[in-house]
């Protein structure tokens, strides 16, 4: 089963300085922090705070790539977390037909900001996401998925990339 999440926002993650997009489960509290690059954050950041360029970045690029093609981006799915690693597909939609396109996430959470789809996480991430790996790093997950899960709106709007 997929449940559908929205992107609550951006920070920077206190121990390692690496960008997290932080999704929440429209229906309820479910928190899910994915760590991604400097630049997908950034595209992300930029389309959240509906900024302009002078140019189209990689993602508007996708993004008018999918029209270009008369296809649009139905939906995109956090299908996967394996090995510490986020997977993603895109559902896209052209001529009637689906065609699915694997992914980054973070690529994906960008495209669907442009083409305002709906994002999915598949439920099997999510329980797996809770599961922590690496017993040395423990104490330190456990502390920042505490600190995550209780951030309220007020929160979300102070820590900026």
């Amino acid at each position: 089963m997929e449940i559908e999440m929205k992107i609550r926002g951006l920070m920077v993650d206190p121990s390692t300085n690496a960008p997290i997009v932080i999704l929440k489960d429209v229906q309820g509290d479910t928190v899910l922090p994915i760590w991604v690059g400097l630049y997908e954050a950034n595209a992300i950041a930029l389309e959240v705070e509906k900024a302009t360029t002078p140019r189209p970045m990689t993602h508007d690029l996708l993004k008018n790539l999918v029209q270009g093609l008369n296809a649009t981006v139905q939906r995109v799915v956090v299908t996967e977390l394996k090995n510490d690693t986020f997977y993603a597909v895109l559902w896209l939609e052209q001529d009637g037909e689906s065609v699915t396109i694997d992914c980054r996430p973070s690529d994906a959470l960008a495209l669907a900001l442009r083409a305002d789809c709906p994002i999915f996480v598949d439920e099997d991430v999510l329980r797996v996401a809770k599961v922590i790996s690496n017993p040395t790093d423990q104490a330190t997950q456990e502390e920042l998925r505490r600190w995550l899960e209780n951030l309220n709106d007020e929160d979300l709007g102070r820590y900026k990339m």
